[in-house]
């Protein structure tokens, strides 16, 4: 019985040895298959394990480093494991002609690759991070490391395409010269569009504003929600979105309330011209008293500024000491209750539209 078995066995190697493919026998293709199996498995555990253990890693030492490294590790792609195994596979085999430079150079551009993903993996993990930690104490250096995160995508992808290129035996030099040629004629071809990623830049260095300020463009205002290399999106009052060329918002006044750090403000009053004047004189003293004992408020002035058509006015001006509109709404309204409250205890009385007709007659009248 085993004599029959062993010489079954010894059949089956007899014909894996004389038969062949490739100038290789099966046997050896049999041999190279398996190990490829084997390295797959083995690359794959291996990956899982430390993806765990950079997990775990991060959990006893609270480093955010260690869920890079996991994070990192998650994005290996399994054709990449695979091409590799099969590439490993295939040093047991003697490869006729080009099959062996074709297959190192498959290994090379799946490394490539794989390692433009990681790299990008990295830079969006550490943005991602950065983003989560800065935006509510610096918003501005958020917008400033997401639009350079896009950018430092852009050149790794650059990289990795002129690298693969190169191992294909393409004259990279000669077409980076080309592209360069071929890149003045589309610059000139779409000058908006490159002046609105020129003018993303800008807002991105220059910081005009950022995420979140409130701003006014022309007859136009809202809080910034999204800058991105084409367009600038802002939120209105009203709730609409609205959408402006970064070109044209830049050639536009725009005025940036978020980082107004205190609020002038100057509005006039009127009382009647019969008004004694002991309470003419006494009035800028009680409109200072008014603005002074409210809180958050800065005092500057309070003049008889003008004799007006139908009142004597005042102007009054005052600093709020912050850029929140709501509170100075507020200010302004117990103001402008303790003026009225005042006038009403002084029995001055505020001015309104009038007008005094003197009717005189021409000539002898009637009898």
């Amino acid at each position: 019985m085993f004599d029959l078995i062993a010489a079954r066995l010894q059949d089956t190697l007899d014909f894996l040895q004389t038969q062949g493919f490739l100038n290789n026998s099966l046997l050896r293709w049999a041999i190279a298959v398996g190990l490829a199996v084997v390295i797959i498995v083995a690359l794959w555990l291996l990956n899982l394990l430390l993806r765990k253990r950079a997990v775990r890693l991060a959990e006893k030492y609270t480093s955010p480093w260690f869920l890079g490294g996991s994070h990192v590790l998650k994005q290996t792609r399994s054709w990449f494991l695979l091409i590799v195994a099969l590439y490993c596979g295939s040093l047991t085999l003697d490869l006729p002609g080009d099959h062996g430079w074709i297959a190192s150079t498959v290994v090379i551009i799946a490394l490539l690759i794989q390692a433009a993903i990681w790299a990008s993996a990295l830079l969006q993990f550490s943005i991602r991070r950065y983003t989560d930690a800065r935006m509510e104490v610096d918003p501005t250096s958020v917008t400033t490391v997401a639009a350079l995160g896009f950018l430092g995508r852009i050149a790794i992808w650059s990289i990795a395409a002129l690298l693969v290129l190169d191992n294909l035996g393409v004259n990279v030099t000669a077409m980076i010269a080309g592209l360069g040629v071929g890149g003045i004629a589309i610059a000139l071809a779409a000058q908006n569009v490159l002046g609105d990623l020129l003018a993303s830049a800008s807002i991105v260095l220059d910081k005009p504003f950022v995420l979140g300020d409130f701003i006014i463009v022309g007859t136009d205002m809202g809080t910034v929600e999204n800058i991105g290399l084409k367009t600038t999106r802002l939120r209105s009052i009203s709730g609409e979105q609205m959408i402006f060329s970064n070109n044209d918002l830049l050639q536009s006044r725009v005025r940036n309330y978020k980082r107004m750090e205190q609020r002038r403000i100057v509005f006039s009053i009127g009382v009647t011209y019969d008004t004694p004047y002991e309470k003419v004189a006494a009035i800028p003293a009680m409109l200072r008293e008014a603005v002074e004992a409210r809180e958050q408020v800065r005092f500057d002035r309070a003049h008889f500024k003008s004799y007006g058509d139908f009142a004597l006015i005042y102007e009054i001006v005052y600093y709020v000491l912050t850029s929140d509109y709501a509170i100075y709404m507020d200010i302004q309204q117990a103001i402008n209750l303790d003026i009225h409250r005042r006038f009403e205890q002084e029995g001055i009385e505020f001015a309104y539209p009038t007008q005094t007709v003197y009717l005189r007659q021409q000539g002898p009248g009637p009898a």
